[in-house]
């Protein structure tokens, strides 16, 4: 396994504050690999897309009087039923454990979500491999810009286009159909490449419905579903009064 000792300290410093981290970023860019490593401490490790983690969660208060552990980790934890009521519970009435939940999206995600627990955690982005962690991955930064940051493409022999597609899948049945019940991924993937293909530049919505064919309400809703998924991160441009920040095009 490969240590990635910046992020263990970022949810170290999180659990000081807040019971409960929640620990987000795009899929497969390393959440259940960097949350494994806490097993090492003694901490008790449940894979949420499991049927029965449901089952030995269904009853919150009971669970954590039995785990027995002081660190307990919920991997995908949107796949249960009633997440957001398992971590409150978690951290109004045993604070004393810490909780580490991870998840491709926010907490407000979707209606999955009734609680988005203001005051009782603290939120850390995962994001693709740092320049700083190139060289335990044994790649250079030319390898990290042709390859992507997602680990996996990383430590590969070399670059596999089907590694790629077979992603675009993965994040589209497993983040966004599940989270915002889309119906059509052709038009969703349509646009999700016109936006990679122009990563730093300019995004005009009425322009990307002409460009794509695809309608303006739709092209919205598409792109507030990337965002919170964190697949793309919208960048506004610099001003020194906060009202040309908000006006101008990202």
């Amino acid at each position: 396994m490969i240590e990635r000792p910046f992020w263990y300290s970022r949810i170290q410093e999180g659990w000081k504050s807040a019971p409960v981290v929640w620990l987000t970023g795009v899929r497969r860019v390393g959440k259940t690999t960097i949350s494994k490593h806490f097993i090492e401490d003694g901490a008790h490790y449940l894979n949420c897309d499991l049927p029965a983690v449901g089952q030995a969660t269904a009853d919150p208060d009971l669970f954590f009087r039995t785990v027995n552990v002081k660190t307990v980790i919920f991997d995908e934890i949107h796949q249960l039923k009633d997440p957001s009521r398992l971590l409150k519970i978690g951290a109004d009435e045993h604070p004393e454990i810490k909780i580490l939940a991870t998840g491709s999206s926010t907490l407000a995600a979707s209606q999955v979500f009734k609680d988005t627990l203001t005051g009782r955690k603290r939120t850390i982005h995962l994001s693709p491999v740092l320049f700083d962690e190139l060289p335990a991955f044994n790649v250079g930064l030319i390898d990290r810009m042709y390859r992507g940051g997602l680990p996996q493409a990383l430590l590969a022999p070399e670059k596999d286009p089907g590694f790629y597609r077979e992603w675009l899948d993965s994040f589209f049945a497993r983040d966004i159909q599940n989270l915002f019940k889309f119906r059509d991924p052709g038009k969703f993937n349509t646009f999700f490449e016109y936006l990679l293909r122009r990563s730093g530049g300019l995004f005009e919505a009425s322009a990307s419905s002409r460009e794509t064919g695809i309608s303006r309400p739709t092209i919205e809703q598409h792109l507030e579903a990337l965002e919170i998924t964190n697949a793309i991160i919208r960048v506004r441009p610099f001003h020194s009064g906060g009202k040309k920040e908000l006006l101008k095009r990202p």
